[in-house]
Order: structure tokens, then sequence, then C-alpha cells
């Protein structure tokens, strides 16, 4: 009954609790117990005696048919959740009945959406994308090498296909938009080093934040919004799956090696001076780019050393930490 009646507000106008009863074929004792579930998703809403309730503002809810109807390539299975803990703990819970599957899900909303290195991913309800994708893959864990780079790519893509020319890749597994953060990456591996692993794919991308939505996010930041026109949030959240599932098929057959020259293409960073944040002390250097194996080259007074991913941050020289 809540989805319903986020649908009927959905348009950001007032309904009265008796139109809004005859809809939903309730009480209006029953339409305000839902109401005040609207709150407890920290839903603004406003009411006015005499006009009714409505939200704070208009929203598009997430549609499972529209999405699915308009996604390209094979997916087994689409769940859209109203509220998740995290759609990456989502699937993990479940990747264990559904190995070989193909498995998206998407949310509203995130009580605990997380990020690379423990860090909090902004989540509030009905504004952005929060995508999980569950994915096997037969060789194993040792085959990954370069996969959060080639989620970055295929979120690019999926990018410029909705008309965004100038988004940019920042070594992992980011997405970023005039050197702000527009999207960010996290892949949960569970199985063997060599023999059969599922992988969860998680992508945040935001198209919409409030300056209180954003109060907790410690670097800079764009969204989608200020920069296309009304596309809607199924089709972007169709075209970043039918582009996963395009990018994801081509490294399973091929490895990261025939993305490495789209990836340096459109990095961000390349053969700029660079600082690399590590647990206990920092690298600088000039950015050289990536190699076949997806790993990170850093020019330095030492000459081309070779980093791998693990904890650690990559940022301009002199720019704020991420």
């Amino acid at each position: 009954m809540l989805r319903n009646l986020l649908v009927i507000l959905a348009d950001g106008e007032f309904h009265s609790g008796e139109e809004l009863g005859a809809q939903l074929g309730v009480t209006r004792a029953a339409v305000w117990k839902q109401l005040k579930k609207l709150e407890a998703l920290n839903i603004p809403l406003s009411s006015v005696k005499g006009k009714g309730y409505r939200l704070s503002d208009a929203i598009e809810l997430l549609d499972q048919s529209i999405i699915e109807e308009k996604v390209e390539g094979r997916l087994d299975c689409l769940e859209v959740l109203l509220n998740t803990d995290s759609t990456n703990s989502y699937l993990l819970d479940k990747a264990s009945d559904h190995m070989g599957k193909r498995y998206a899900v998407l949310a509203e909303k995130q009580e605990s959406g997380r990020g690379r290195r423990g860090r909090t991913w902004v989540s509030p309800f009905g504004k952005n994308i929060y995508l999980s994708m569950l994915w096997s893959f037969s060789g194993g864990i040792g085959s990954l090498e370069g996969l959060s780079l080639v989620i970055a790519i295929a979120v690019e893509r999926a990018l410029t296909d909705l008309g965004v020319d100038d988004a940019k890749l920042k070594w992992p597994n980011d997405v970023y938009l005039n050197n702000k953060k527009l999207a960010g990456i996290l892949l949960e591996v569970s199985g063997e080093y060599s023999g059969h692993c599922q992988v969860v794919i998680g992508i945040g991308l935001n198209i919409k934040l409030s300056d209180y939505d954003a109060e907790s996010i410690d670097q800079p930041w764009a969204q989608l919004s200020e920069y296309l026109g009304n596309v809607d949030r199924n089709t972007i959240a169709a075209t970043m799956i039918s582009h996963l599932i395009k990018a994801v098929e081509q490294f399973d057959k091929e490895g990261f090696k025939s993305f490495k020259d789209y990836w340096v293409s459109r990095d961000a960073f390349i053969n700029q001076e660079v600082d690399l944040i590590l647990p206990n002390k920092t690298r600088s250097g000039i950015a050289k780019g990536i190699n076949t194996k997806g790993e990170f080259l850093l020019q330095t007074d030492l000459g081309l050393e070779i980093i791998n991913a693990g904890e650690l941050s990559l940022r301009l020289k002199n720019a704020p930490l991420d």
C-alpha cells in the first residue's frame, strides 16, 4: 500500500485524506498510518488543513516494468525496492541461491549505503540511482583484474548515451564530471580464487541532491540534474543496466586488455601531478594512466611505479582529500 500511496503523491500536488482513502480502498485512519511510514523514510511531507497532503517535491518513482522494457541484453531478475539497508548487502544475502543468474536490484533509498574504504554513500529517497548487480564468473577471483575499471567505463558510456559528453574516469573506479565525483563503484566478491565466483557490482549515481542531503559529503560532488534536461530516472537506470551487461560480457570474454586504451582516453588525471594517499604515507608524482591489468602507473623520481588498488586515495596535487 505504501508504494501505491507514493504513486498518488508523486505529482507533488495536494490530496485529501478522503481522496487518498478512496483511491487506495482503505479508511482515512489507514491512510494516516501509511503517511507516518513516509516520515520514517525521511520523505518530506506537507499537510495543510482543508487541502490535504503532498510531498514537498514531486518525485519520479522507479518502475520495474518500464525499466525491464528498456533494458537491452539478458537480465534474469530485476527488483525495485522502496528501502533497504544497502543494495549490495541485499544481493550478497541472496547470491548463493542465484548462481549463474544476472540479478539486478534498485532501491529508492538506502539506510546504510556503502562506498569504498568503509565510507557511507548518501542515499536519500527517490533522488538518485542505487543499483547493484550480481554476476557469476567461471574463471574465479583471479580473473577479475580490472573489472572495477570496466564498470566505471560502462557508467561513463551510459552517461554519454544520455547526453553527458564530459564525464571522466578516476582510478580505480569513480566517474567524475567537472573534477567532481558523480558516481562511485563498490565490488564485493565471494567464491574461489581459481574456481567459480560471484561478484556484486554496486553503483551509486548522483542525480539530484539538496544541500541538506549533501551535508555529510566530504569531497567535491556533482549531480546529473545540473547537466541533463528531463531524462527520467527509469531511462537512466535502464541505460546503466544495459551498458553494464554489454561491458561485463565483453570483459568475461576478453579480460581488461581490450578496455585499456578507452580508459586512458578518458582518464581524468592523465599526465597531471597527483598525490597517492596510503594508510601511512603519501606518494607524489605524475599520473601516467594504467597498464593492461588495470594497475595505476605513477611517474616518480624513482621511475615508473605500478600501484595496485587497495586502501588508498588518489587526488590531484594540492586538491582536497577525497
